[in-house]
């Protein structure tokens, strides 16, 4: 097998019991790296500093990213006023937050023939959301709902 030393220096191809006795004479731990090459690639190292040091950049990417949440605002073809701005007031709320909007009119029995009037209200809605939001997917139904996703503008 190829070994790799400590200090990234090639120390040849050897027997596995002479990389053995190599590795324990430096106090460190003999980590195959590549065993599908020709031939397989060890490298003497620290092999529980090595695990630490993976989980710190993994904790530390985590750290850095963000997380965005799909939340949904649900409204009917009928919806009053007030209770259509209170439905914005929270929906700017969420994407000022960073976080995606699905915007849902349903419809119920005889509603389904009125799908106009969904539209407008959705329509209304989008043009009311349009200074911090952008329209990621189109308004469009699936089944008796009629949908739209609307996500924070790039700044």
């Amino acid at each position: 097998m190829r070994v790799i030393s400590d200090t990234n220096e090639q120390l040849g191809v050897l027997e596995l019991q002479e990389a053995l006795r190599q590795a324990q004479e430096s106090g460190l731990d003999l980590v195959e790296v590549a065993p599908g090459a020709d031939p397989p690639v060890c490298r003497i190292m620290d092999f529980g500093q090595y695990k630490y040091q993976q989980s710190k950049r993994l904790h530390d990417a985590k750290r850095n990213q963000k997380v965005v949440l799909l939340k949904e605002i649900k409204m009917r073809p009928k919806t009053e006023e007030h209770d259509f701005q209170f439905k914005l007031k929270h929906a700017l709320e969420f994407i000022e937050e960073g976080h995606k909007v699905k915007v849902t009119v349903m419809f119920r029995g005889r509603e389904l023939s009125h799908q106009d009037m969904g539209h407008k209200l959705l329509e209304r809605f989008i043009a009311q959301a349009e200074p911090v939001s952008t329209v990621e997917a189109t308004p469009r139904m699936e089944g008796r709902m009629l949908t739209a996703v609307l996500s924070p503008k790039k700044k």
